[in-house]
Order: C-alpha cells, then sequence, then structure tokens
C-alpha cells in the first residue's frame, strides 16, 4: 500500500512551468532606443530631394514608353501571326 501512495505523490509532483515575468519598463526602454535611433538619422537637404524626385519620374516615363513600346510591337505581332495562319 505504500508503494500506491508514494506512485501517486510522484505523479503529482510533476514540475510546474514557470509563468513568465514581466519585465518592468520594456516600453519605456523600447521607446528610448527608438529615440537615440531617430537622432542618428542624417537628413536629405531639399535640394537633394527635389533632384531625386526628379531622377525618379524621368526613370518612371522612360520604362512607360519603353513598355507602351514592347506592348505596341507585340500586339502588332501577334496580329500579323494570326492573319497569316488565318
Amino acid at each position: 500500500m505504500a508503494e500506491k501512495e508514494t506512485k501517486v505523490l510522484e505523479a503529482d509532483n510533476k514540475p510546474k512551468k514557470a509563468k513568465k515575468e514581466k519585465k518592468k519598463g520594456r516600453i519605456k526602454n523600447a521607446w528610448n532606443g527608438f529615440k537615440s535611433e531617430f537622432k542618428k538619422i542624417t537628413w536629405p537637404s531639399w535640394l537633394q530631394v527635389r533632384k531625386n524626385t526628379l531622377v525618379v519620374i524621368v526613370v518612371v516615363f522612360l520604362s512607360a514608353i519603353f513598355i507602351g513600346a514592347l506592348d505596341y510591337a507585340f500586339q502588332h505581332g501577334i496580329i500579323a501571326l494570326a492573319n497569316l495562319f488565318s
């Protein structure tokens, strides 16, 4: 009988999962880290922003023209092939 009691006690003494303790000040530390990293940013001058914007607009315009030309060529090429076999 004593053996059964010890087995029952052993089964009840399972290691319990430890609960995570909330660290105080986690949000405050994260905010302070954010502020310190934000101070390290070097912002471009207004002249540099305008130059970069102009470059982006020109590249987008040239890409649109190139894609439009390819679309026009492929469209007429497919139509020519369809007319060739019909």
